[in-house]
This record gives C-alpha cells, sequence and structure tokens, in this order.
C-alpha cells in the first residue's frame, strides 16, 4: 500500500491539480471551460453550473488535506464565481450555464446542479469555516427539499425552468430515453446532504439521509441481480434495460459513507452496500483489471471511462474495509496498473483520457469540459489517501 499511496499522491500533486489549477480564468471569473483532445485550451466556451461547483470542492477540498494555500486561493476563486454568476438571487438555485464571461446563457435549474452545490459549499466550509458558504448550502438544500422531492411518489424529481417550473429531463436523461427519475439525481443528493450533515448536524438532514437510502433500497436496488436499476417514469417503473458498473460501485461507497456519517448499523442497508461491490466485481472487472461501462439490453460497454475506474477504486477499497476480503485490494492493484499506464495522459501538460476504447486507444474528447472536471480522480487521491493515513 506504500507504493500505492506514493503513486497516487505524485499524480495528484504533479499532475491533475497543476492541470486543473492551470485553467483558472483571472479575467473574466471561475475556470476555463473547455479543453479538447490535443490540449488546446479553448477560452471563449461555456462555463457549467456543475463543473464550477465541482472545482470548488475540489480546491476545498485539497486545501482542508493539505492546508497549502494554493489550493484555498483557487477555492476562493472558485466560489466567488459560483456566487456571483450561477446564483438566482430571484427565484433561488444555480442556474445550468453561462458564458465564458460569466453571463447566463440557460437558466434552467436541476436537482443534480443544486445538490453539487450543496456538495461543495459545504465542503468549503468544512476547509476554511467560511459562514456564508453554509448558509448557502442550506438554502440550497431547503430549496431542494421544497421544489425539488415529489411527495406523491417519494421521488426527488430533475428538471426544471428558472422559475422552477418542471421541465422534461433532457440534461440527465441518456440511452435514447427521457427519464422522469433517474438514480444518478438521487446518488448525488445523498452525497450532498452527507457531507452537508458533517458540518449540520440536523435532525432533519438525518431523516431525509434515511430516506434516501431507504428509496434506494427499495426503489433503485433489484435485490435478485444486486444491479441498480438507472432510469425510472414517474410511477418508478424501469424504463431501459441499462446496467450502469461505475454508477453501481460509486453508489456502493457512496451509501456506505452515508451511512457511517450518520452512524446508522442498518442491516439491510450494510448488507446492499457490499453486496453491490461483490456484484460489480464479479460482472464488471475485465481481464486487463479495468472496469466496463455499462451493459445496455444485454450488449456491454467495453470503454474505460476515467470515472469509472476511479469511483471502483474507491469503491473496491471500501468493500475490502467493509468485508476484510483481500480479493478487494487486488482488484484495486489491477485498476491502478491499468488507470496508469492507459487512462492517465503522459502528454506534457496532459491529465487524464475521457476514457480508453477496447483497443486501448485513448477515445479523441475533450480533457476538460461541463463534465470533465477535477472532481471524480481528485476525490479518488484523497480517498484512497485518507483510509491509507488511517
Amino acid at each position: 500500500m506504500d507504493d500505492l499511496r506514493e503513486e497516487i499522491l505524485k499524480d495528484l500533486q504533479e499532475n491533475i491539480m497543476p492541470f486543473w489549477m492551470n485553467l483558472k480564468d483571472d479575467e473574466y471569473g471561475g475556470f476555463y471551460g473547455w479543453v479538447d483532445y490535443d490540449l488546446n485550451l479553448i477560452k471563449s466556451t461555456d462555463k457549467g453550473g456543475i463543473a464550477t461547483a465541482r472545482y470548488l470542492w475540489s480546491f476545498s477540498s485539497m486545501y482542508r488535506f493539505t492546508k497549502d494555500e494554493k489550493y484555498k486561493e483557487c477555492a476562493n476563486h472558485a466560489y466567488k464565481f459560483l456566487l456571483n454568476n450561477f446564483l438566482d438571487k430571484e427565484w433561488k438555485g444555480l442556474y445550468w450555464m453561462v458564458d465564458y464571461k460569466g453571463n447566463v446563457t440557460d437558466y434552467r435549474k436541476h436537482v443534480y446542479t443544486q445538490s453539487f452545490g450543496i456538495y461543495a459549499l459545504s465542503e468549503y466550509y468544512r476547509a476554511t469555516g467560511h459562514e456564508e458558504s453554509l448558509e448557502m448550502a442550506k438554502d440550497l438544500y431547503y430549496l431542494i427539499e421544497s421544489k425539488g422531492f415529489n411527495n406523491k411518489n417519494n421521488a426527488y424529481m430533475e428538471e426544471f425552468n428558472r422559475e422552477w417550473d418542471i421541465s422534461p429531463n433532457e440534461m440527465l436523461s441518456e440511452n435514447g430515453v427521457v427519464a422522469d427519475i433517474t438514480t444518478n439525481t438521487h446518488l448525488h443528493v445523498l452525497e450532498a446532504y452527507t457531507n452537508l450533515y458533517r458540518v449540520w448536524p440536523d435532525k432533519e438532514l438525518k431523516e431525509n439521509i434515511n430516506k434516501l437510502i431507504k428509496i434506494f433500497y427499495e426503489y433503485i436496488y433489484n435485490k435478485d441481480t444486486k444491479f441498480l436499476k438507472v432510469f425510472f417514469d414517474n410511477k418508478w417503473n424501469e424504463i431501459i434495460d441499462l446496467k450502469s458498473y461505475g454508477h453501481d460501485i460509486e453508489a456502493s461507497w457512496l451509501i456506505d459513507e452515508a451511512l457511517k456519517v450518520i452512524a446508522s448499523d442498518n442491516k439491510e442497508y450494510l448488507q446492499m452496500v457490499v453486496d453491490i461491490a461483490y456484484n460489480i466485481a464479479k460482472e464488471g472487472v475485465l481481464k486487463d483489471g479495468s472496469l466496463k461501462n455499462e451493459k445496455e439490453k444485454g450488449k456491454d460497454d467495453l470503454t474505460k471511462v476515467w470515472w469509472v475506474q476511479a469511483e471502483a477504486m474507491v469503491g473496491f477499497v471500501n468493500a475490502y474495509e467493509r468485508t476484510k476480503d483481500k480479493k478487494f485490494l487486488e482488484l484495486v492493484s489491477g485498476l491502478w496498473k491499468y488507470t496508469k499506464e492507459n487512462v492517465i495522459d503522459k502528454r506534457k501538460n496532459g491529465e487524464w483520457y475521457w476514457s480508453v476504447e477496447e483497443n486501448n486507444k485513448p477515445t479523441e474528447r475533450e480533457i476538460a469540459g461541463p463534465w470533465k472536471t477535477p472532481y471524480h480522480n481528485t476525490r479518488f487521491c484523497l480517498e484512497i489517501l485518507e483510509r491509507i493515513d488511517k
């Protein structure tokens, strides 16, 4: 584990962080919105609300871990941009997108965006003690609960217009369907609420975390197959035969994290966490050590996506901590070897590729964009480092 720690720390400090810090926009605020596959920086690209929140979380978390002022400076920079350019002072909540100068280009509100706002702002408070950010996180929490939760079907809703009228869920639907309910949004609301509870142990918030875990257990988790369902209609009917290996293993450790933070020892939920991890270990890991992307209608997508590898490593370390089954550490070793050799971009000023194709050639996709940010691999590094240090 000492070698793993050293290699991960080196990649974090010498590869991941320098890449994202270099995208700091000192003219218009925030961080530049696009770096293409050839590592060309496109300064005139729009900047996303989710991306901005993920920058804020990443630099706040780095500052909390290292106490290095350069990360605090970047966190402060991201916070100002989120506050001044994404927060709707009239209708509340965070916008979807602004242009490179910070003017709003897409006013829609998504529960997913609000959840990342909570996740980032609570981490910023956790790292710096900045009181205003905690109050802003609480406001977004109350907003999700008042506007974004449907008591009739016991589900968190998805997409709204600026005035919080519900809209078709274009932004968090994929695979040719438009979903009324998604596992992805529920997972990241849970992630956000868990982090908020760390700094604000409110009784009602704890109840809502319990509510979310129960939703996973009763509606999302398939107790027969041990997979999570992905997309649903508004009555919780599954609308596509889809399995997402990355989301499942990410959910395994994020649900467990929530259980730890609220000090729950619910045996059914703990068993779900472990069963998901064993299932993904069995169904998703390839001979080269990597994790497949997803399976749609019985056909595997063998693309190796950057965030899927990152979340799998955290998920399997977490599963080892729960079970003491050394099989999980062997899986982490294989995943890291594959990631080192294929996913990490060894070009000068590179970071991690978006994905690697079945033939192990990098996918020619952006290296930074609205969905490609420092969040997944920074968190992977910090989670593994913190767990090894314990």
